[in-house]
């Protein structure tokens, strides 16, 4: 199968399994497995599990007594091996956007709680005679997720203890040695947004994207062992790896058909056009509204 609009879909499939709102002060902020259910259920301090509901315990009233409770869980879970390793990178728990976070979770038990996660990925690329030339990573081999495949030049989850811009230029110089001069020169261009149901639980990711146009002579430089090697194409081969194949990170195909309909690659009358502007981003309470319908 080829086309853009497959990687859209493949990042937003119907959701055909049962999962339970997870409420704070009666506002939904993440879903959960049946299954998931049952693993919290012997932290009755913590959670109130009603029929076809759990609700944070109404003791927890405050911010840091909520997201100190939810550490404790998280770590022993991640101790017993229910969910992944602990990370201690905290993630917004919000019932929208991340400003509105009514506590932390560790990032490890982010998916299985069902909450929406957020991420920032930057485009880097160089212009040139001929075109757009565009840098792309290689991940690890021995990366959890997804080894080996293709990666935007610098991609990174959103920790709630980082502001964008902070966390976007600790990404830069870890993951492709940007300095900080340089990183602060990338341009805020938008989101995409996906809701999938992955192993682990219900992904409800939001991803801040950027451009950063780069000097002909800049190379990136990995810091952190998460990438095997940078290529740099010409924006032509990128849109037919894209397009022809699976060879990217899954959501990283939704961040370079989003530059390529930016900068003019894909333009109005190309096939899938409105399909592909209107499904990289899907509202914030569209899945919660799906769910809570059953449709």
């Amino acid at each position: 199968m080829t086309g853009y609009y497959r990687h859209i879909a493949a990042c937003n499939p119907p959701i055909d399994e049962k999962f339970l709102p997870w409420t704070i002060d009666r506002l939904v902020v993440g879903w959960l497995r049946p299954g998931f259910v049952r693993e919290l259920a012997r932290f009755p301090e913590v959670f109130e599990i009603l029929p076809g509901e759990v609700c944070l315990a109404g003791v927890l009233r405050d911010a840091a007594a909520r997201s100190a409770a939810l550490d404790r869980v998280a770590r022993e879970l991640s101790q017993d091996g229910v969910i992944a390793p602990y990370m201690g990178e905290p993630y917004a728990v919000t019932p929208g956007e991340r400003e509105s976070a009514l506590c932390v979770l560790d990032r490890a038990a982010a998916a299985h709680f069902g909450v929406r996660s957020f991420g920032q990925h930057l485009n880097g690329f160089v212009r040139r005679p001929d075109g757009i030339h565009m840098w792309l990573g290689r991940r690890s081999r021995d990366r959890l997720l997804f080894p080996g495949a293709l990666d935007n030049m610098v991609a990174g989850g959103l920790p709630h203890s980082l502001g964008l811009e902070e966390n976007l230029l600790k990404e830069c110089a870890e993951e492709a040695g940007v300095s900080r001069d340089l990183a602060r020169k990338a341009l805020p261009v938008g989101v995409v947004s996906y809701n999938r149901v992955a192993p682990r639980g219900l992904r409800r990711d939001l991803l801040y994207c950027y451009d950063l146009q780069l000097p002909e002579d800049f190379a990136p430089r990995n810091m952190d062992g998460e990438v095997e090697e940078f290529l740099l194409l010409p924006l032509s081969e990128v849109a037919a790896i894209v397009h022809e194949t699976d060879e990217f990170k899954l959501n990283c195909n939704l961040v370079v058909i989003d530059f390529l309909i930016r900068h003019g690659w894909l333009e109005p009358h190309s096939p899938e056009y409105l399909s592909l502007v209107l499904g990289l981003r899907r509202p914030l309470e569209a899945v919660d509204n799906s769910l809570i319908s059953g449709d």
